[in-house]
């Protein structure tokens, strides 16, 4: 009987259709994925020659002069992106992964990004989260909404129900039918992207097949509850697309509306500006003000003195300094309020298993908005480091030839990605498919 339900199932056109088009859209995604990769870390190989090329270009002809040519010279920090980031881009399409900063004002600096084409940016990318978040529950809505109607409406219903010694027995073999073939599907399209991406079978890639299998689940049990109302198949159509509308349009939509109201960010604005006055009224500002407040920042460096005669490194870069002093307050609330936002969106997201799921892979692949955040506090860092570095060989006013620039490479970001709250990412996303299998097992008791 099992197989003659496979070979029923599969006989229509419309099913072997659904199942190729499912397919060929997952390819596409995996493609798309790869590509995105592949362009990534070869702006990374790039990034790296171009390093060591550009110092040594600038040293030639600044090397008398470390101010001038720390004025010039850019250090690369990157942020390499793992392979998981090929399933669900995120915003790591938009948010660059290579930072090319000076010792000059950072603020002005940080929130570059990388010249995309705006048209691509506005359509997006199709990753395999996209189709397994939005075209899973659409092939899962086609292949169920008539499993009971369809027997209802044709009249074979009363002849299964004479025949068969549990109706729910036999309308769940039916249902394992498609879970089997949809399954399948989900299993090729994750066996794909693991060998086209090279992700390695580690913790979090076991993550994601879990959290696609619950969510996959989720659908299938929300499907047959609809279904054991007996109501015909153009109701149970109409009201699983407009679940479909609800929970991954409409509800999404309303949330990110409600976060954005609820967190507003005019420090976003306020930065920039603060940033720039900070820097350009330095111009017309006594410098002996500008350096006394560059020492208090940094009153290690007080002994360099009070050079206010002309123009001078010591002054320039105080002044600059002064620029991001003056936007700190601004940075810290922008950054503040950004976390706020990502916070509020994981804890509203609990009640949503789509969202969740999309949420949940941008966390495992390291391109949610926190990775990012992380990253440019990571570029703080660093930029604090090089002025470190080079402030007292400038004030010394030391030659170019005196430092090893061959140590100088790119640098990476060393944010650990594998430090994931497991336990916050699973729980909800199976918590709520268990309890929509608790509707179903109430709801199916009707079918004795």
């Amino acid at each position: 009987m099992y197989k003659l339900l496979f070979l029923q199932f599969l006989r229509s056109r419309a099913v072997i259709a659904s199942l190729v088009l499912t397919l060929v859209l997952g390819a596409i995604s995996i493609g798309i994925g790869h590509q995105f990769l592949s362009q990534k870390k070869a702006a990374i190989n790039q990034v790296e020659s171009y390093q060591r090329s550009h110092i040594e270009r600038n040293v030639a002809l600044h090397k008398d002069d470390l101010g001038l040519l720390m004025y010039y010279l850019k250090f690369a920090f990157v942020n390499n992106p793992d392979n998981l980031s090929g399933l669900s881009i995120g915003q790591s399409d938009v948010n660059p992964n290579i930072q090319r900063i000076t010792i000059k004002n950072l603020e002005g600096q940080r929130y570059d990004t990388d010249l995309v084409n705006p048209m691509n940016l506005q359509s997006g990318n199709l990753d395999l989260s996209f189709v397994l978040i939005y075209i899973f529950p659409l092939l899962i809505i086609v292949f169920t909404f008539n499993l009971l109607s369809e027997e209802t409406e044709t009249g074979t219903w009363r002849l299964v129900s004479v025949q068969t010694p549990s109706k729910l027995k036999y309308l769940l073999l039916k249902l394992s039918v498609r879970v089997i073939l949809i399954y399948m599907v989900l299993g090729i399209l994750l066996a794909g992207a693991k060998i086209v991406l090279s992700i390695p079978f580690d913790v979090n890639f076991m993550m994601v097949v879990l959290l696609s299998v619950c969510y996959v689940a989720f659908w299938f049990a929300l499907c047959f509850f609809v279904i054991n109302f007996k109501r015909n198949s153009s109701f149970n159509a109409l009201l699983l697309l407009a679940s479909w509308l609800v929970l991954l349009i409409l509800l999404p939509a309303g949330i990110n509306a409600y976060v954005t109201n609820r967190y507003p960010v005019p420090e976003a604005l306020s930065t920039m500006i603060s940033q720039r006055d900070g820097y350009h009224t330095k111009w017309d500002t006594d410098k002996r003000e500008t350096l006394q407040k560059f020492y208090e920042h940094y009153p290690q460096f007080e002994a360099f003195g009070y050079p206010t005669e002309g123009f001078n490194w010591t002054w320039y870069y105080a002044m600059q300094q002064m620029g991001d002093d003056d936007s700190a307050q601004d940075t810290k609330a922008l950054q503040q309020k950004m976390r706020e936002r990502e916070a509020a969106s994981k804890k509203l997201s609990a009640f949503l298993p789509n969202m969740h799921l999309q949420l949940a892979l941008n966390e495992l692949a390291g391109t949610s908005l926190d990775e990012q955040l992380n990253f440019l506090d990571a570029t703080s860092d660093f930029h604090e480091e090089l002025r470190l570095f080079f402030y007292p060989k400038i004030f010394t006013e030391l030659s170019g030839d005196t430092i090893d620039w061959a140590k100088f490479t790119s640098k990476y970001s060393d944010s650990d990605r594998n430090d994931k709250q497991y336990i916050r990412i699973t729980v909800p996303l199976v918590t709520i498919t268990f309890i929509m299998f608790l509707c179903c097992f109430a709801i199916g008791r009707r079918l004795h």
